[in-house]
């Protein structure tokens, strides 16, 4: 690729949104501060073009800066892979091979257990008993920092990623490095010849969440609001019924109209409240007895 190649391809990719970019990541946004982001690098604030990581104190302007910076990507690599995930170069100029960050998966750390399982049973409403059931298949762990880590699986249920959510008081969200969310997904496994309904959630523990409300159903994370998860027209073609069940908000109504525009099969499944675990809350809120006044 010559010099000037590289500079308009550069110039056209700079100014994609800096939330598209984030959601590409893995990135969540924060539920109260529509300016913040919850990345694996930490704490990130965006207005218009420009970026801020507080806990690194490192900033930047653009989508190639905020590319480098999630994805310890050289400059070249970031063009790249924006164009390629943002459908910027044509046909008359493929753009080269990527070279995608190897996956580094969170050592487990078994004496942090516990404390993953508190939140998840006492904070997030889910049954203790599913819980101990995802941790005895793999597919959650906790690391050295006492995040709770949901394995994302592909073909032959290898490991190609993982969704990290932070359990102690320092809160946050993110992904494992190198996680491919297009080759695979966090699920809750139930028996297969019960399946029929799959039910798409913004989160694992959503997915959790949704599975309890839905028993019986796959409920599938996509480990953000996503219209076109590579793997989705796989679980399309063997017949399965599929639902958006994203949150109940502006983004996840955006993303669920744009999933269902792609994939006319696929249904509407709003949670009643603002995602499947709130409602879990609210639930077990209402199912505790009030105490008498004195």
């Amino acid at each position: 690729m010559t010099f000037a190649q590289i500079r308009d391809r550069a110039a056209r990719v700079r100014l994609l949104p800096l939330p598209e970019v984030l959601l590409l990541t893995g990135a969540q946004r924060d539920r109260y501060d529509q300016a913040k982001w919850h990345t694996p690098k930490g704490s990130i604030s965006i207005h218009g073009m420009k970026f801020m990581n507080w806990k690194e104190q490192v900033g930047g302007g653009g989508a190639i800066d905020l590319a480098m910076h999630l994805n310890d990507f050289d400059f070249l690599t970031a063009v790249v892979w924006l164009g390629s995930h943002f459908l910027i170069f044509d046909d008359r100029q493929p753009a080269p091979p990527l070279c995608r960050p190897k996956l580094i998966l969170p050592h487990q750390e078994p004496p942090n257990l516990p404390g993953v399982t508190r939140y998840l049973v006492q904070e997030r409403a889910i049954d203790a008993a599913l819980i101990q059931s995802l941790i005895e298949s793999g597919r959650l762990y906790a690391d050295l920092r006492g995040n709770a880590v949901f394995l994302l699986l592909g073909k032959e249920n290898q490991s190609v990623g993982a969704e990290l959510r932070g359990t102690t008081p320092a809160r946050w969200r993110g992904m494992a490095p190198g996680s491919r969310k297009d080759l695979g997904y966090f699920s809750v496994p139930v028996p297969a010849v019960l399946t029929t309904t799959v039910i798409l959630c913004e989160s694992a523990i959503d997915a959790i969440s949704c599975l309890v409300l839905h028993p019986g159903c796959l409920c599938v994370s996509t480990s953000g609001a996503r219209p076109n998860p590579s793997w989705l027209p796989f679980l399309l073609h063997q017949g399965l019924e599929i639902y958006c069940g994203f949150d109940a908000d502006p983004t996840g109504d955006k993303i669920a109209h744009q999933m269902m525009l792609l994939y006319p099969a696929v249904k509407r499944l709003r949670p009643s409240h603002h995602d499947w675990n709130d409602i879990l809350i609210f639930q077990q809120r209402m199912s505790v007895p009030s105490q008498p006044t004195s």
